[in-house]
């Protein structure tokens, strides 16, 4: 049973690979990140909202007046994260995208942890963490140096300001991911049933997205989206609020078995393995970027750095 605990964190990570990459087709129907965001969360929340029915678990909303503002705000990340997927992933490659998320995941978590931030209980600094932390920071050094080679023919160039900014995007859009799981966390001791947390935290994502493209689209700085492409689209690219959906229920159904420290290494690994075959397979017709001797290096010393921080 144990092992097949620690096999389903690794799919789970692997699913949040697979939702970023298919969240790209959403895009092309819709014409706008900001709508292909909007539907896949709203996808999400609808799966998750009848998750919660079945499970019986939407009565634990009547304890929302005893909750304070602050911790409703956990799904304020999503949309930053899915959307940053959509903007990063044909610019960089699923693998170099998903590096700097879990590069921003990594560090985010470390200052959380090691300040005793938002609720949690402060841990001491180890010789484990820091050597985690230095191959973390060389592995997406050395995955970065190496997008030049592995980048696909005709690829476009990007100046050093403009891809700095990316670069620093990705690490945000992965820093915000361990902020929303100490939020909701916060929000789970309270109400007591994580399905109707994931609910909220969703809900909330759903709404600030669709205001965002609201407003932008009022300012005329996104294109009004598109539905009628949406009947051609691949059936897969329906797949990203299904994958959202059991990322987050897998994570907070795992977390009390197997503890959160092999939960978190475990989806990391998944994450960071899955992004590297759709690069090198061209996967969700994704531009194929060869997984250079360059680009596993920095893939190894990634995962080798996850675990060092999670399990040493």
């Amino acid at each position: 049973m144990h092992t097949a605990l620690l096999a389903a964190a690794l799919l789970v990570g692997c699913l949040l690979a697979v939702q970023a990459s298919v969240n790209l087709q959403l895009n092309s129907a819709v014409g706008t990140p900001y709508g292909a965001s909007t539907i896949q969360l709203g996808v999400a929340t609808g799966l998750l909202t009848v998750l919660a029915v079945v499970a019986g678990a939407l009565g634990a909303l009547g304890k929302l007046p005893d909750v304070e503002p602050w911790q409703l705000l956990g799904g304020l990340a999503s949309p930053l994260y899915i959307t940053s997927g959509i903007l990063l992933f044909p610019r960089l490659g699923a693998l170099a995208a998903v590096g700097l998320f879990v590069t921003g995941q990594m560090f985010a978590s470390l200052a959380l942890d090691l300040f005793g931030l938002l609720g949690l209980e402060q841990q001491d600094l180890s010789a484990g963490i820091v050597i985690g932390a230095v191959a973390v920071l060389a592995g997406i050094v050395v995955i970065i140096r190496g997008m030049k080679a592995a980048a696909p023919p005709g690829a476009p160039r990007m100046s050093s300001a403009g891809r700095a900014g990316w670069l620093a995007l990705g690490v945000l859009a992965g820093a915000v991911l361990p902020v929303q799981g100490a939020v909701n966390a916060q929000l789970r001791a309270q109400l007591k049933e994580p399905i109707t947390v994931a609910v909220i935290s969703f809900a909330v994502a759903t709404f600030t997205i669709a205001v965002v493209l609201l407003v932008l689209y009022a300012t005329r700085r996104t294109p009004k989206p598109k539905i009628a492409p949406l009947k051609k689209m691949p059936w897969w690219g329906w797949l990203g609020g299904a994958c959202a959906a059991a990322y987050v229920t897998g994570t907070f159904l795992l977390i009390p078995s197997i503890g959160a420290a092999v939960t978190i290494a475990l989806t990391v690994t998944g994450q960071q393995l899955t992004s590297a075959l759709i690069d090198h397979k061209g996967l969700f017709k994704l531009p194929q970027r060869s997984l250079t001797k360059e680009r596993a290096l920095g893939l190894a010393l990634l995962i080798a750095g996850s675990l060092t921080i999670q399990l040493v």
